[in-house]
């Protein structure tokens, strides 16, 4: 029998934080190809000497368990509130994350702010930036920091006891990555250290019942970098999207043990900051358009709000063997089903053509009820016919090219008649179910070809000096 040490050597993989006792090529877990990662094991550390060690307790009926909600933590921002489900819990841990450059260190310094104002003391730490740094962009953001408390620390321990000793209302660290342990000898940023960090962080949150937010770095595949284990650990996963060059910014939660999974919020980057777009609607179609061909208006539901999302769509014949398919905010399967059955129900020879698809705004598009519009959108272009004036489009299209219903229609013909538009295209499935609304047209159709006849233009010519005319439906 070979004799056991008191350490030994683990190996992780990056994505999942699953063990192993050997290195292998791959995760047996999830599936993963990327090699696993060697890190020594964390030391077992003694319960009585440690600060986490909590008093042994006996198991409670449910039944008898008391029911009690602290009072919510407001960040200032309105939709940032929303989106958490009313503010942070008390002892909550939520992640933050995003690409490089989106916003997320102005966005939590300006909630920094908005909370010390309120009252309440807030500790930043900051893993990354220096004191200097993080002043001199309160001061471009206008922040006074009064009420502010900077911590500029990467050591988990040290981190702890300036929190045991402070005891703030707040406390936002930026970023977990950058955390290390000397319970590991793994470098900062291995699954290691940023399980063993998360984990120290999430026991001390759900003892003083501080809400605790943290920002985490992105893979270039948008997930969160290192273990899955932390966004399992976390109460609430928040993604702030965008182009970094662009002026909107869309936070999404993909999970919140505290309030709803489907909620969004949008912000505009300006000289002062993030700012919150109380109306994302007219915000997004301001710009828009009218007459153009390849762009149509979808309403969609991101969690409790209706938005009105334009959808453009570019047809070019292709020079290429295989024709290019390019699809910005607009799942990329779902484009190539709608162009599909565009192909084969609508007759529309999109084979050979280069498909752009975009939607406005920064936004990404999931739910099946935008894919009228993008259906509408891909026959305006290559038609080059616009969508009549006025109309918005709601409904699934399916294999067979019918058109599907989709959930709170009337949710989101509201929206549609408030920004002015004067009629709306649905699947004729939704005929009964709907109920009227004041200056809006309701146009069923069973199928996308019907669709299609009752939203384009007729008639339309092409524009001077593109040197092309529709082309034929069928």
């Amino acid at each position: 029998m070979a004799r056991q040490t008191g350490k030994r050597t683990l190996f992780f993989c990056q994505n999942c934080g699953q063990e192993s006792p050997r290195w292998m090529g791959f995760c047996s877990g999830c599936g993963d190809r990327s090699p696993l990662v060697e890190a020594p094991s964390a030391r077992a550390s003694s319960p009585a000497k440690s600060w986490m060690a909590s008093p042994a307790v006996a198991p409670k009926e449910l039944a008898l368990v008391a029911a009690e909600e602290g009072d919510r933590l407001s960040l200032g921002y309105g939709e940032l509130d929303r989106v958490l489900g009313g503010g942070l819990a008390p002892g909550s841990l939520t992640l933050f994350a995003g690409e490089p450059g989106v916003g997320k260190s102005t966005l939590l310094l300006q909630a920094a702010g908005m909370v010390a104002e309120g009252g309440a003391k807030t500790l930043y730490v900051s893993g990354e930036e220096s004191e200097q740094q993080i002043k001199l962009r309160a001061d471009r953001l206008g922040l006074s920091g009064r009420g502010v408390f900077l911590l500029s620390e990467t050591g988990v321990e040290e981190i702890v006891r300036h929190l045991e000793e402070e005891r703030p209302r707040l406390v936002i660290i930026d970023s977990i990555q950058t955390l290390t342990t000397g319970e590991s000898a793994s470098g900062p940023g291995s699954v290691a250290q940023v399980r063993e960090c998360g984990l120290r962080i999430m026991r001390w949150a759900k003892e003083r019942g501080a809400p605790v937010v943290m920002t985490g770095h992105v893979t270039k595949d948008g997930a969160v970098a290192g273990p899955r284990a932390l966004e399992h650990m976390v109460d609430a996963s928040l993604y702030l999207e965008g182009e970094s060059l662009g002026a909107y910014r869309a936070l999404r939660s993909v999970k919140n043990r505290f309030g709803s999974t489907n909620e969004v919020a949008l912000f505009q980057m300006g000289g002062r900051g993030l700012e919150e777009v109380l109306d994302p609607s007219q915000a997004l179609l301001g710009e828009r358009l009218e007459g153009a061909a390849g762009s149509a208006v979808a309403p969609v539901l991101e969690g409790s709000r209706p938005m009105l999302v334009e959808i453009q769509a570019l047809t070019s014949p292709s020079m290429l063997p295989a024709p290019r398919r390019t699809a910005n905010g607009v799942d990329f399967n779902r484009m190539i089903m709608v162009a599909a059955v565009l192909s084969r129900r609508a007759r529309l020879r999109l084979a050979g053509e280069d498909i752009i698809v975009n939607a406005v705004g920064g936004l990404r598009i999931s739910e099946p009820a935008a894919d009228l519009a993008l259906a509408l959108a891909l026959a305006s272009s290559f038609r080059n016919q616009p969508v009549k004036s006025g109309l918005a489009a709601i409904g699934e299209v399916g294999l067979s090219g019918e058109l599907r219903s989709a959930p709170q229609t009337d949710r989101r013909l509201s929206e549609a008649a408030r920004l002015g538009f004067s009629a709306c295209v649905l699947p004729a499935a939704s005929q009964g179910r709907t109920s009227p609304v004041k200056g809006l047209r309701l146009l069923y159709a069973p199928t996308v070809g019907q669709a299609l006849r009752l939203s384009l233009e007729r008639g339309a010519k092409a524009e001077a000096g593109d040197g092309e005319e529709p082309r034929r439906l069928s």
